[in-house]
């Protein structure tokens, strides 16, 4: 049987990643040991699957269709660094909480469970991986903010290559504009 290892991700532009990229770089160097991310692979996870069995695609793809619409584009603000020994890794965060990117995680994941997939549970976190394998950092707490906007969210399959983690984006869903916004631009 064929499975695919599966997330839902919020997936910025590539000037957006270059930017947090940029602003990181000063900061990599206060870590010791690890492995950087490739800019191209920073991204916001909103609901790990894990290995989900090819069958079940059609599935999965069919239950984000409720999130789509009713749910507005997001903006997420990183603006500090975090060590996350246990996980050893070193990862960009928001400061202020990002509640709409939250409430996206949480239906996403109210939504798998119901359908019978078994995303992890734990409580979202806005946050960027920028360093792996790290096992400690110097780095300064504070990033010059950098921010993220998202039209849409991604379903994206995680294999391993030779150099690390190789994504591929397998489907996405528009995030709405808020009321309005069409007649201001």
């Amino acid at each position: 049987m064929v499975s695919h290892r599966l997330f839902f991700a919020l997936w910025p532009t590539v000037a957006e990643q270059a930017a947090l990229a940029d602003a990181a770089a000063a900061v990599l160097g206060g870590a010791r040991g690890g492995r950087a991310v490739p800019r191209e692979n920073l991204h916001l996870t909103l609901a790990f699957l894990g290995s989900v069995p090819d069958s079940s695609l059609a599935a999965l793809r069919s239950l984000t269709r409720e999130i789509e619409a009713t749910r507005a584009r997001v903006t997420v603000v990183l603006d500090r660094i975090d060590y996350w020994r246990r996980s050893e890794i070193l990862c960009a965060t928001a400061s202020s909480p990002e509640s709409a990117a939250s409430d996206l995680s949480n239906d996403l994941k109210r939504l798998l469970v119901a359908a019978r997939f078994t995303p992890d549970l734990k409580p979202f976190r806005a946050h960027v991986t920028l360093a792996r394998k790290v096992s400690g950092s110097t780095a300064p707490r504070v990033l010059a903010a950098v921010t993220w906007t998202f039209a849409e969210f991604r379903l994206v399959e995680s294999r391993t290559g030779p150099g690390g983690s190789l994504y591929s984006a397998l489907d996405s869903w528009a995030l709405c504009e808020p009321r309005g916004a069409a007649e201001i631009e």
